[in-house]
This record gives structure tokens, sequence and C-alpha cells, in this order.
């Protein structure tokens, strides 16, 4: 099948967000990694490299401390972070994260999609891809109102009886169906590539994208979700400007090797198998990290006290350095 052409003209990012899914077991193992990050000696950077504008976020879940949105948020800035991604829909009512947003300056930059691993898109019932779809739009119009620029989705599921061909066609006949609301709401549908056995190569995420001819329809991603079987980088430049959001973990090779799968991720950032230079290389190669509006990098790594947020941050500028 021909390539479809599309020219992504996203909106600028406001100026100020079933099964144990890697959110929920880094939750879980986060207490695991409370301890600063002991970070490795790097070579400065080239001095011809171009100026990076890259801006630090967390997710919501990986602030410990703090019983209100405000009060996360304050620790947020604290920590050196300028913005967060939440869930939606959530429990959290609009006007207190308004609020804190407010009164801190830490933007609400992205929604993740809270229930796409539940009411999944491709799933043999219409009725639940249909809800599927209706919480899409919901986390949309939620967006909005925060002025976030993007939506992650989790587009698809494949299993022994959620075959792979389907999980593609009625993935995309839902997203197809939200985004007239993506526009209407000037918010991107960001889908994400993660451990649910679909869109396992560079050039099927691109196709994916592609396919739906939109700049509604952009690319959420995982830079340590790809490393269990492939190479960041590579993904970096064959998405290209695709490309809208990043998020920032690690994944180490040896010990998933060792110990099982999942516990590849609980090493800690520049002590697993990413790779970074040549990430940052492939980053700055597509515009991503250089951009003069600054797109975000945000974090999804085991959380904590503010002394562990504070190691994450000096972690991501070190890893932004190199």
């Amino acid at each position: 099948m021909r390539a479809v052409e599309v020219r992504l003209a996203p909106p600028d990012d406001p100026p100020m967000q079933p099964s144990l899914t890697r959110r929920s077991f880094l939750r879980r193992t986060g207490a695991l990694a409370v301890a600063p990050f002991a970070v490795p000696r790097q070579d400065p950077a080239p001095a011809t490299r171009p100026r990076r504008t890259l801006r630090k976020a967390v997710m919501y879940g990986m602030v410990g401390p703090g019983k209100t949105v405000l009060e996360k948020f304050q620790i947020l800035k604290e920590c050196g972070f300028e913005g967060v991604e939440m869930d939606s829909p959530s429990g959290i009512p609009i006007a207190e994260i308004l609020a804190a947003r407010e009164a801190t300056g830490i933007v609400v930059h992205g929604l993740v999609d809270s229930v796409h691993w539940q009411h999944h898109l491709n799933h043999p019932s219409e009725t639940v891809r249909e809800r599927g779809r209706k919480a899409l739009e919901h986390a949309l119009r939620d967006a909005r109102a925060l002025g976030a620029g993007t939506v992650l989705l989790v587009p698809a599921v494949v299993s022994r009886t959620q075959p792979y061909e389907d999980a593609w066609t009625l993935s995309q006949e839902q997203i197809r169906a939200a985004l007239p609301v993506a526009a209407e709401c000037r918010v991107q549908i960001a889908v994400e590539n993660v451990w649910n056995q679909f869109l396992l190569s560079p050039l099927e995420a691109r196709r994916y994208v592609d396919e739906l001819q939109s700049p509604w329809a952009v690319w959420y991603f995982d830079i340590g979700n790809v490393v269990t079987y492939g190479w960041p980088e590579q993904w970096i430049r064959a998405l290209g400007p695709r490309i809208r959001k990043v998020h920032v973990k690690e994944y180490s090779r040896r010990k998933r090797d060792a110990e099982g799968l999942w516990k590849g991720f609980q090493v800690e950032l520049l002590e697993g198998d990413v790779g970074w230079p040549a990430v940052m290389q492939a980053l700055d190669d597509v515009g991503y990290s250089t951009a003069p509006e600054g797109r975000w990098a945000t974090a999804e790594v085991g959380g904590g006290d503010a002394a562990r947020l504070r190691a994450v941050a000096a972690a991501m500028d070190r890893i932004f350095a190199l």
C-alpha cells in the first residue's frame, strides 16, 4: 500500500499534562527506587550541538507527597519541573486543577485516556468500542478545558481472540469518529507504543498514523518501551515529525534476561540499554529536541518524595546534555 504523506501542523503547546499495565507496574514498584540516581560521568556534548529546548515533566502519579493537586504541583515546581501529565476521565475536578495551575505555573501539557485498556477500541463488542471512543472524546474535552495539547491513547490490544488486522481497522474506525472532536477542541490524539502486541515496528507505526490523514492524529513515543525489541533512535528517525510527545524511561535487557520481562524497567535512568547519546542525536536530527516552542519530555519512572523527584530531574538534565 502506498504511504500517504501527511503534513502535520499541530497547535502550539499552551504557554504555561485490565491487566497490569506498565503505569500501574511503575506505581507499584516506585517504592523500590527511591534512592537518588547514581549518574555515570558522560563526555561533554560537542560545542556545535544545536540548542535544545526540551521541557521537563512527570506523570502525576509519580508525585508521592501532597494531598491536594496544589500541594503536588508546588512540589513539582520546587523540584525543577515545568509540566505534568494527568489522567482523564478522573475524579479530580477540573476547577481544582486549573486553580493549581494558575497558582504554580505548572502546565498540564497532556492527558492520558484512563480507560483505553479496559474499553479498547478494537474490542469485539461494538458497545465496548463505542464506550471507549466516548471516553476518548471526554478526555479531549477535558484537555481543552485544561489547555493541554494531547490525549495519549493506547489504540488497540491484540490477543488470540482479537486479531491483529481487526485491531488495525476497528481502532482506526473509532479514532476517525473522534477526530472531529479533536479538531473542535484543538487537541491531538497521540497514539503511543506500548506492550499491547500491536504496531510492533516503526514502519507500521508510521503507516498507522499516516492512514488517519489528520493533523490531529500524531504519535506519542515512549523511549523505554521499544528497547526490548528494537532501538529507540531508529523509531525516532522513522516517525520523524509525527512524534508530538516523548516519555522518558529506561530499560535493561540484561535485567530482563536474568529476572523477567517487566524487571527490565527496574533500572535507573542512564543505567540501562536505551543508549541516550544516540537517542538525543536522533531527536536533534528530526527537530524534536530543538523546536523553538519547546517540546515536552515526560518522565515515566518510579516516583516518590521530593528528593526522588529532584534526582529524576537531575538525571533528565544529564540526558538532555548528552
